[in-house]
């Protein structure tokens, strides 16, 4: 458990599989950005027996605030061989917790979290060009604008082009200075 000043993240708890399963895949509560790639109940379940959602390629986080609500999730996965980082991806469950700070502190103290526990020296993300409340988490919390990759996404129907955005360990605060701050 990482705890911030107005969130916590925490692995996902065993009791919770179902509720976060409904906040995961809940396509009436999704934004215009979220890819719809839907897993079954059954191979979310099995996934989280065989690793708890936290492996060496890919993991998730819950987002809780304060008030013990869980108001998004925080994942990392493993880009291609040759690269030396990871990719992060981030989502609030509901607009009310949109515009409260939630998701740029918790990205913030994910990436720190990551600097301190793995041997990397990069996080990229990759936002929707038109996806201006994600460019400006990423960009409050120190990221760099790489550049456009030109219709790199397929998503609702139509081509999208993404906006990279990399953190490099020496850019990121210590974890120990954002822990309960």
């Amino acid at each position: 458990m990482i705890e911030g000043k107005n969130i916590i993240l925490r692995t996902v708890h065993p009791d919770e599989l179902d509720k976060l399963y409904k906040l995961i895949y809940s396509i009436k509560d999704k934004g215009p950005y979220w890819h719809l790639n839907i897993q079954s109940y059954k191979d979310f379940f099995k996934e989280y027996q065989n690793t708890g959602f936290w492996t060496n390629e890919e993991g998730r986080m819950v987002i809780e605030n304060k008030n013990g609500d869980i108001v998004g999730e925080i994942l990392y996965f493993k880009g291609l061989d040759y690269q030396s980082g990871y990719e992060v991806g981030y989502e609030l469950f509901g607009d009310k917790y949109s515009g409260k700070g939630y998701m740029s502190e918790a990205l913030l103290l994910f990436c720190a979290y990551m600097f301190s526990v793995r041997p990397i020296n990069r996080i990229q993300v990759n936002v929707m060009e038109n996806n201006l409340a994600s460019r400006k988490v990423v960009e409050k919390c120190g990221f760099t604008y790489e550049g456009t990759m030109r219709m790199a996404t397929f998503n609702q129907g139509s081509y999208h082009n993404l906006r990279l955005y990399s953190l490099l360990r020496e850019e990121c605060p210590p974890l120990e200075s954002l822990i309960g701050k």
